[in-house]
């Protein structure tokens, strides 16, 4: 029988749990000590793992970024979607869906999220990526509010001008330079200007 003090063997973890464990501990990084510090070594230092648990996983640190931008994007869809399962119909309330699910996803991670998107800018794979995910948030938007466009379209403009303004406003309430609330109400009124005035903008 084991001595009363002996430490109990270590619990080795499911792929996907140990997948969750690093990323939950690639965000704590992040927050503490800023994007720059983050790399597959320092990783496996923070989470108690070695680093050939860390490469098996991510590869390369842009695989790390890119992971957490993945883990960013599938929370904020879930949010999205459960709030759109609640919430009613008409264009007001679908762009305060939009606005508050958008803002709240990246205050949640506080300063983290504008270093990830900052950071995948480093290279053309990286670039690609974020545009990807870009590109599903500006479709699910599309699908959300062209019912309520005068075209029942909205141009790739608009789509754009809204991501821009829902990062920059987002990131500002982030950074403490305007209130949550107030980033909320501005993205959700330009949602709705966006859409009403799909009319007279060039597709």
């Amino acid at each position: 029988m084991p001595a009363a003090d002996t430490p109990a063997p270590r619990r080795r973890l499911a792929r996907e749990d140990r997948y969750r464990q690093l990323l939950d501990a690639s965000w704590r990084l992040i927050g503490e000590e800023g994007t720059e510090a983050l790399s597959l070594g320092r990783l496996a230092e923070a989470a108690g793992v070695t680093k050939p648990v860390v490469y098996d996983h991510f590869g390369t640190r842009a695989g790390l970024l890119a992971a957490l931008y993945q883990d960013f994007d599938a929370r904020q869809s879930a949010l999205m979607d459960e709030a759109l399962r609640h919430g009613a119909e008409d264009l007001p309330a679908r762009a305060h869906i939009i606005a508050s699910c958008f803002v709240d996803c990246v205050l949640s991670q506080g300063r983290e999220i504008p270093g990830v998107v900052a950071a995948l800018t480093g290279s053309p794979e990286m670039e690609r990526i974020k545009r990807e995910y870009q590109g599903a948030f500006m479709a699910k938007c599309h699908g959300l509010l062209a019912p309520f466009a005068p075209r029942r379209a909205l141009p790739a403009a608009s789509l754009w001008a809204l991501l821009g303004a829902a990062e920059s406003l987002s990131y500002a309430a982030a950074a403490g330079a305007i209130d949550a609330a107030q980033a909320r109400h501005a993205l959700a009124d330009l949602v709705i200007a966006i859409v009403q005035r799909g009319e007279d903008m060039p597709a």
